[in-house]
């Protein structure tokens, strides 16, 4: 039986983000590393790979596929109660010890991360959304910049099949990747996960490029959301919550905070589980620096009013939730505050069309997906 890095190094293409340097090394721009690949060798990422002074990366597969509520991303500010078709590849540019999809983000890194790709086609993957009833393609689970020409050869025709497209990615990005992935992304969500660089050292990167790509994608109009998970004594001190919302409000108070509550996961079980006590406490500090929409999530029913979409101007509650479930939507066809008429930052349906879920489900096996082997 093939290992899964035989398996994987099968179901890949020439990429386009990359340039010569010499003696055929190659430098990659799909990520704020900017590997320096020697031949034969693989990037950060261990999915990117030298041969031949060529880059080779990813293609024809997904690590697993799963329909979620556009809320479950999270995007607040997009079209609320759509479903969202959810596709995940392997490996990642991190090593976060919490990670919650460690098993496809580790592959290649962790020996007990392993999960079979299945072999997939744009239009596959398209027509499985479009039968579910999907608004939304979204590449997720792992990190999305390092499998960009995959994800931009499915939006191509995502777009051609009148569906909305979306990254949910750590916002490692380059200059050179978010030009090219421009084009053909609707929606993004940035993990900002903490606001020192010692921290994101820990986790394998850099704060500086993260910083960046948030500046850079507010800059090119795509709509733009932020998460971030509040882990007790790793990011949750106010001086570092403070520092964090100034820079987002100065991006932009528009912009959606999102924090959200923390849970032992993979290799992180010493600290204790966010409360909801945390979560408000760091959403008033969001509030203070001026942001307009501040939101805190997986604690259902025991946050107050942070699940909700108020008016930034006269308070009216425009959507009322509960965890993933939109209970009211008051939101008028021209994206406004129905009571002071203001303007709602967001992307709006011209009308509520319902919720199609409230909850995440894996597609039936009428989607046809092999396992690789």
């Amino acid at each position: 039986m093939s290992s899964l890095r035989e398996v994987l190094n099968q179901q890949v293409r020439e990429g386009e983000l990359y340039e010569p340097i010499d003696r055929n090394r190659i430098r990659c721009f799909a990520c704020g590393h900017c590997c320096p690949i020697l031949e034969g060798q693989p990037g950060v990422c261990k999915v990117r790979y030298n041969q031949g002074g060529k880059l080779y990366v990813p293609w024809g597969y997904v690590g697993g596929v799963q329909c979620d509520p556009i809320e479950k991303k999270p995007f607040f500010h997009a079209y609320p109660g759509a479903l969202a078709y959810s596709f995940g590849m392997l490996g990642c540019d991190l090593h976060c010890s919490y990670c919650q999809n460690w098993v496809t983000s580790q592959a290649l890194r962790d020996p007990h991360a392993v999960s079979a790709p299945l072999e997939a086609s744009p239009e596959l993957l398209v027509k499985d959304a479009l039968r579910l009833g999907a608004k939304v393609l979204v590449s997720t689970y792992n990190e999305p910049l390092i499998t960009a020409e995959w994800a931009v050869a499915i939006f191509k025709e995502a777009r051609a099949s009148g569906l909305k497209t979306a990254f949910v990615s750590n916002g490692n990005g380059t200059p050179q990747v978010l030009e090219y992935i421009r084009p053909w992304v609707d929606f993004y969500k940035v993990d900002l996960k903490s606001f020192d660089d010692r921290h994101y050292r820990q986790l394998g990167g850099r704060i500086g490029p993260i910083l960046d790509t948030i500046q850079r994608l507010h800059d090119m109009d795509i709509w733009l959301e932020i998460v971030t998970l509040l882990i007790p004594g790793f990011n949750d001190s106010n001086d570092e919550l403070r520092r964090l919302a100034d820079f987002l409000a100065g991006v932009s108070p528009d912009i959606p905070w999102h924090v959200t509550a923390f849970h032992k996961d993979y290799r992180m079980s010493d600290p204790a589980n966010t409360t909801a006590e945390d979560l408000m406490r760091a959403a008033e500090i969001g509030k203070n620096a001026g942001l307009h929409f501040v939101y805190a999530g997986n604690l259902p029913g025991k946050v107050g009013a942070l699940e909700n979409t108020r008016c930034s101007q006269c308070g009216h509650t425009l959507i009322s939730r509960y965890g993933y479930f939109i209970e009211e939507y008051s939101i008028s066809s021209n994206g406004c505050c129905p009571s002071c008429g203001t303007k709602v930052p967001g992307c709006w349906a011209q009308r509520f069309e319902g919720q199609i879920t409230d909850h995440p489900f894996v597609p039936g096996h009428k989607s046809n997906f092999v396992t690789i082997e």
